[in-house]
């Protein structure tokens, strides 16, 4: 395949001769965090993250992968609505472009989409409604464990606080496994408020927060519509969000132990729900 072919309507493959191509940028600053999400921007890494993003609605770029991929890759993005450009490369050279070595050789720029307005996310989601809504939660890493609980057990949407990491973070994307491209975000100006408007939904809000005398999981109700709200490992949930919950709920801990990771009290709280809704 010669350099630049168009191989169909829809992808053009480029062999990379020069590292300082404007498109490939957006690969070589992938540390850029805040500059990749000014620009709308998100980078997928590994093979298996890529072939879901490439499955998902979730609007495809570039694609930048090492050249045993070519053929594999090309077909995929082939069967896609936009125009995609397939940039390939030796594997030396794709590594020198990131920064790090790439066991995979796989790497793909998405488009990041639209937030979801939370009347769209009430109408889409079926009864009995679950929302999972996360505050103060900086680290991208776990965010994105989250989200990939989310999407597992069950959740419809996902609501991001004003103070949160956003989900479409470079490592909170690896993190979910490509999960975040199956749920729909919502992105509040104010987290508490729109707590606040799903009380008046008939959602229940139900803070998970170790620092107050909560129910115990097990005794909270939550066969009907509800939101469950999450917060950082240290502090917990904002006062401010604390207060717009209809109630809080705290896991048993040992003697000792001051909480779980955020990744793992999302995933013991949704099975919960998935248990309480007869679906464990």
């Amino acid at each position: 395949m010669r350099h630049g072919e168009l191989l169909s309507a829809m992808v053009r493959v480029e062999r990379i001769g020069s590292l300082d191509l404007p498109a490939l940028q957006p690969f070589a600053t992938m540390r850029m965090q805040r500059e990749h999400l000014d620009q709308g921007l998100f980078v997928a890494e590994s093979e298996k993250i890529t072939r879901r993003l490439l499955a998902s609605p979730v609007e495809v770029v570039s694609l930048l992968v090492e050249e045993k991929w070519q053929d594999e890759f090309a077909a995929l993005a082939g069967a896609r609505p936009e125009s995609i450009t397939l940039f390939v490369a030796p594997k030396l050279m794709l590594e020198q472009l990131a920064g790090y070595p790439m066991y995979q050789g796989v790497l793909a720029l998405g488009r990041i989409p639209n937030p979801v307005p939370l009347a769209d996310a009430l109408a889409a989601a079926t009864a009995p409604r679950l929302f999972v809504a996360v505050d103060g939660l900086s680290s991208a890493e776990n965010l994105g464990i989250v989200v990939r609980n989310a999407a597992a057990l069950g959740a419809h949407a996902l609501l991001v606080g004003e103070t949160s990491a956003h989900p479409y973070i470079r490592r909170a994307v690896r993190n979910s496994m490509g999960a975040i491209f199956k749920l729909p975000v919502i992105e509040p100006a104010s987290l508490a408020d729109v707590l606040l408007e799903l009380r008046r939904h008939h959602v229940r809000t139900i803070a998970a927060h170790p620092h107050v005398e909560g129910r115990l999981p097990s005794h909270a109700d939550f066969r009907g519509d509800c939101c469950l709200v999450f917060g950082s490992e240290g502090a917990g949930l904002s006062p401010k969000v604390l207060a717009a919950c209809d109630e809080a709920v705290a896991i048993p801990m040992q003697s000792g132990v001051d909480s779980l990771n955020v990744a793992s009290a999302s995933a013991a709280l949704l099975y919960e729900v998935r248990r309480q809704r007869g679906d464990a």
